[in-house]
């Protein structure tokens, strides 16, 4: 075997279809398009969602619900995490940044912190939100719960 005598596995390739060709390549007269209509005429371009006049499937399913615009959406990290990622990286202060590096947000994500889990030691975390029990359990060690932004309107 050498590289002039390759081949493709017997079946895996296919003719082109040689459209507008006239009668002889099989698809002469209408090019495989039909008769009349949009499809058939150069230039045609479907819209999207077109299901060529057939109720299109976003007005068949039913509509409900509520969609809040002004909604603030949360990466959510609990209080174990914070507490395993201090002890790690052997950390007194946690911030976006520190979440950022750890590769659980981006940084275009809005954290809140979460009390699920405890923490041992005091810790300065900042962060967009706290629930009640996060903050309650980082200032019962004795650290501080910071609301990312707070700081420069408090200023």
């Amino acid at each position: 075997m050498s590289l002039n005598n390759l081949k493709p596995a017997a079946g895996s390739t296919h003719h082109e279809k040689r459209i507008g060709r006239g009668q002889g390549s099989g698809h002469g007269g209408t090019s495989t398009r039909g008769h009349k209509g949009a499809q058939s005429r150069s230039g045609y371009h479907s819209k999207l969602g077109f299901e060529g006049g057939q109720m299109p499937l976003q007005r068949r399913l039913p509509k409900f619900g509520f969609t809040n615009i002004k909604r603030v959406e949360y990466k959510a990290i609990n209080l174990n995490v914070v507490e395993e990622l201090a002890a790690k990286n052997n950390l007194t202060e946690v911030n976006l940044d520190t979440f950022v590096q750890a590769g659980f947000v981006s940084t275009s994500d809005k954290v809140k912190v979460l009390g699920n889990g405890t923490i041992t030691k005091a810790l300065t975390v900042t962060a967009h939100a706290f629930s009640k029990s996060a903050q309650a359990a980082i200032e019962a060690q004795g650290g501080k719960a910071v609301v990312f932004g707070a700081e420069e309107i408090a200023e």
